[in-house]
């Protein structure tokens, strides 16, 4: 089946997540995804483990996990653009796309011409995304920005960790990148409805994606609470801050998740525990009153959750229509039965010879299935897109790899 983007060719000037995040998703829809990589280097996080082994030459290749997590399905073309060679291929290229995406600093591109003023002279109706830290003017456009750094000034940290005056309080970063994958998923958001948008009037645009504009949109109500009270919201830790009980709770072979919504849950939750009476006590008749009163309800919960076991409280919640839930580790996950049911791990083909696992798209089209495809080698399609595109033949590839422009 074709992919609901096939015909679709997209240069791809990002490195590391958020920006390759963006491509990947295109390329998962069948767009074609040409990745400018440097010659012998690659993405950053080529070097970046773990990584797959290297059966030609022993030891680790420079295929990681963390490469292999945001570039899959795409053409890899190893080109110097700070040549004026591989900018002007690079320029070339651009102008045979339908879309550009890049994560250069404010600025950086125009110096190789690869700008979108540049390249909308040749490519009037190119749909051209700059992924960036502050965006593309302000005190802050000319910074460098990584995950880490957004997190803590777009004020996600304040609000994860444990609270205040609690063992081990302090803002913490989340595991996951998150500032990364979430301007990732907008800045994919964004090409898709400009392409929309150029099919209905022929005109391309720009797309300004911005880790700051997104990192703080993540924090969604916590932000839009503070625009209307002032009140800075505090850490909570593993507490939900609008319901209750809704948090982590021990249990006799571990801790599971308790995430009661409304009275009616609640008052099932106290009789699955055999204490209904909790339902009428003036301290917990209401959500609101659960929350005004967390811990002395908390304080009720824990002996009787501690000495039963993770497996027969869930099936008691459950049958029940308690909302409630593990702490899967990764081994836990993917033994899921419905993680498996859903067959979120794949294998895929690699060039290596191998087989690598990928984890399943999540957009299920039923028509225009994803077509999973693994994440190249380095330069693995430098030949083939420079012949097909630009009519670069065997011996100008030879002279541009001897000299390292490609």
């Amino acid at each position: 089946m074709r992919g609901i983007f096939e015909g679709i060719k997209v240069l791809d000037l990002t490195r590391v997540i958020a920006g390759p995040l963006c491509t990947q998703i295109l390329a998962d829809m069948g767009a074609t995804v040409y990745k400018i990589e440097k010659p012998g280097e690659g993405d950053d996080t080529r070097r970046m483990g773990p990584f797959l082994p290297d059966a030609e030459h022993g030891g680790d290749s420079n295929d990681s996990a963390l490469y292999l997590a945001y570039n899959r399905g795409k053409h890899s073309v190893t080109l110097d653009i700070a040549t004026p060679e591989g900018a002007a291929m690079a320029q070339d290229l651009a102008a045979r796309c339908d879309v550009v995406v890049e994560n250069y600093k404010v600025g950086t591109l125009a110096r190789y011409g690869l700008d979108e003023a540049s390249i909308r002279k040749r490519k009037p109706d190119i749909v051209y995304c700059s992924v960036t830290g502050f965006g593309q003017s302000g005190p802050y456009a000319a910074r460098p920005a990584y995950d880490f750094i957004l997190q803590g000034l777009a004020g996600v940290m304040s609000t994860c960790g444990q609270p205040e005056g609690s063992p081990g309080a302090g803002p913490m970063r989340t595991a996951i990148p998150i500032t990364d994958v979430v301007t990732g998923l907008y800045a994919a958001i964004g090409v898709v409805s400009a392409l929309y948008h150029r099919r209905e009037t022929g005109e391309g645009q720009h797309v300004d994606a911005a880790m700051l504009d997104a990192s703080v949109a993540l924090s969604g109500h916590l932000a839009l609470g503070y625009l209307m009270t002032g009140a800075v919201p505090a850490r909570v830790g593993n507490t939900n801050p609008i319901a209750s009980p809704s948090e982590v709770l021990a249990c006799a072979d571990g801790h599971l998740i308790v995430a009661v919504g409304n009275n009616g849950q609640f008052q099932s939750l106290c009789r699955v525990l055999g204490q209904p009476h909790w339902a009428n006590d003036e301290r917990f008749r209401t959500n609101a009153l659960r929350v005004a009163h967390r811990t002395e309800l908390r304080d009720v919960l824990a002996p009787l959750l501690a000495t039963r076991s993770r497996a027969e409280l869930l099936m008691s919640f459950e049958q029940a229509g308690i909302p409630g839930g593990p702490i899967n580790d990764m081994a836990g996950v993917f033994d899921d039965p419905q993680t498996q049911h859903r067959e979120l791990a794949l294998q895929l083909p690699h060039s290596r010879g191998i087989d690598v696992p990928t984890v399943r798209s999540p957009l299920r089209f039923s028509g225009t299935p994803v077509q999973h495809r693994a994440s190249p080698m380095l330069g693995e399609h430098s030949a083939q897109v420079l012949a097909a595109e630009l009519g670069v033949d065997e011996d100008q590839l030879r002279t541009l790899r001897e000299r390292n422009i490609v």
